[in-house]
């Protein structure tokens, strides 16, 4: 019989991050039978998670930044690669003002807390970081994602961004006693849809299945969630929640720590080595930064877990180009929250889009819609565009309005038969500006709708992020339709540098989910499917060799 031993499954290692102070209020240290406690105000919970949500809406760690320029300086990426890289560095100088947040999804608010066993605070640790949240949502120019349910079938936005997913453990590492750390992030619903949970066995337990599986899933992806990813991959669990839960840690680098090496006390850890093949993996898909290249994912992280021998959960999980999460601590000394770059703009090269050789073909969508299809059709898939004048926008709730009128035999409403829809709704609009942060949606939600719509001769045009379906491609072939992939992440400089107008159409009671039309000039678009059946996304050959590397 073994002897008794004892392992945190995640056992995680020193923490190296900077942190800034941000108060010394509402935490003090008290004696208590001889022993010291830290005492924690919910004032101290509630204004490091409001600082924390600001923070991650405007700002990115620097170690991101510093991916995205590599992107730039690599000879082997392709020009598309650097496109996209330079727009979300572009974009992150612009949400760095405080002003537009970096993506119009702000996301649902998710903290994670661990509380040292001499911390403190008297109860309503929730209430406090949801009061947080709230602060932040309702001050800053942040969009309301969260829709209460009222019955199985109906709901309604709750206009506060509230509820937060808060999650709060106790720590009993006795180097944490007087420490109550936190993890905070904000997850957009096209990052959040692409955490997936497959149940396998132990067939997939050697490195050629294990690649040949991985190829596959990683494909399926899409671009829909904004990349280049932060890749992270979980493999066993105890439970499949388990290693769900420790893949989205991963992909917030919050599990980089690990040990690099597994032992009989069963502890979860990093292999390094195969981080790398996946990364491999990833470059050899071809799909790279959204349009093609080798940039798919920054990096990849691997994390192995313990196992029941009858099951064997694998957990996939992104974090997208809006990477956005912070760490926070209280500790006897005071309040911090990691330091994230104020400072962005010091990673743009000192170059231009001139640079590019890439053609670059203006459109102008003022245009009656068969001049502009006349237009497109000469241009293959993968074309660069620069689009100027008017657009209409609507996505999921709009689409559901507009399905149920042609349903009932109403005709297909004008601004759908004459304009490009874009799908995408904004976030807040600041005070003396044209538009809040306003990038595009994922395209595939709307993908059911394509066939019906063309076919009563709307959303000719469509321009959104993301891959599409086959039923897409196969429509735009049958109607004479195109579909225009807009970068996904930069919403923040698609609202100061490219948004010049924008005023509600119908539907206005919908909020942010209203039939807006606006006013751009210089959006930057590519085309992904076209007129005559082609889908830059669809590759001629998925299948990818797999090599064995020497092991160490």
């Amino acid at each position: 019989m073994p002897e008794f031993a004892y392992s945190d499954l995640l056992p995680i290692g020193a923490d190296p991050t900077e942190y800034r102070l941000l108060s010394t209020e509402g935490v003090e240290v008290t004696d208590l039978g001889g022993q010291e406690f830290l005492r924690v105000a919910p004032s101290a919970l509630q204004l490091l998670t409001a600082e924390a949500m600001h923070d991650i809406a405007h700002f990115l760690r620097p170690a991101h930044l510093a991916q995205l320029r590599k992107i730039i300086d690599d000879p082997e990426a392709s020009g598309n690669d650097k496109f996209v890289a330079r727009d979300l560095l572009k974009n992150a100088n612009i949400a760095a003002a405080g002003v537009l947040p970096m993506c119009q999804d702000t996301g649902t608010a998710i903290v994670m807390g661990k509380r040292g066993e001499r911390v403190l605070t008297g109860g309503g640790d929730g209430s406090a970081i949801s009061r947080g949240v709230y602060d932040a949502y309702t001050k800053l120019n942040l969009r309301y994602s969260q829709l209460a349910p009222l019955t199985l079938w109906d709901e309604q936005n709750t206009g506060s961004n509230l509820p937060a997913q808060i999650e709060l453990y106790a720590d009993d590492d006795p180097a944490h006693s007087q420490q109550y750390k936190l993890l905070f992030m904000a997850k957009g619903g096209g990052s959040a849809n692409k955490s997936y949970l497959y149940q396998e066995t132990k067939a997939v337990l050697n490195e050629v299945s294990m690649l040949t599986f991985l190829d596959e899933k990683i494909r399926s992806l899409g671009t829909a969630a904004c990349p280049p990813y932060h890749l992270a991959i979980v493999i066993g669990g105890t439970s499949g929640e388990f290693a769900l839960k420790t893949a989205k840690y991963a992909s917030a680098k919050y599990l980089d720590a690990l040990p690099t090496s597994g032992s009989m006390t069963a502890h979860g850890f990093r292999d390094v080595e195969f981080e790398e093949k996946v990364l491999e993996l990833t470059r050899a898909t071809g799909i790279g930064a959204q349009f093609g290249g080798k940039y798919f994912c920054h990096d990849v992280r691997v994390i192995r877990l313990p196992r029941h021998g009858a099951s064997c959960p694998v957990a996939l999980a992104v974090s997208c180009s809006a990477d956005r999460q912070a760490l926070g601590k209280i500790t006897p000394s005071g309040i911090y929250l990691e330091q994230l770059e104020r400072d962005p703009a010091r990673f743009l090269p000192d170059v231009t889009d001139e640079h590019l050789d890439d053609t670059v073909v203006r459109v102008d969508l003022s245009r009656p819609m068969p001049e502009i299809l006349a237009e497109l059709t000469k241009y293959p898939v993968k074309t660069r565009l620069s689009l100027f004048g008017s657009l209409v926008v609507a996505r999921d709730i709009a689409h559901a309005k507009i399905k149920e009128r042609l349903d009932a035999g109403e005709p297909m409403p004008a601004y759908l038969r004459d304009s490009a829809v874009y799908y995408a709704g904004p976030a807040k609009t600041p005070e003396g500006m044209a538009t809040g942060s306003f990038g595009p949606t994922t395209a595939g939600r709307m993908d059911s709708y394509v066939d019906q719509f063309q076919a009563a001769g709307g959303s000719m045009i469509m321009l959104a992020k993301g891959n599409r379906s086959k039923q897409v491609t196969d429509a735009c072939a049958k109607h004479g339709g195109f579909y225009l992939g807009s970068i996904g992440g930069p919403a923040a400089r698609l609202a100061q540098d490219c948004i010049r107008k924008v005023e509600v159409v119908e539907y206005a009671e919908l909020g942010m989910e209203a039939v807006w039309r606006i006013e751009i000039e210089n959006f930057p678009a590519f085309i992904v499917v076209d007129d005559k059946g082609n889908d830059f996304f669809a590759p001629a050959d998925t299948s990818v060799p797999i090599t064995l590397g020497t092991r160490g």
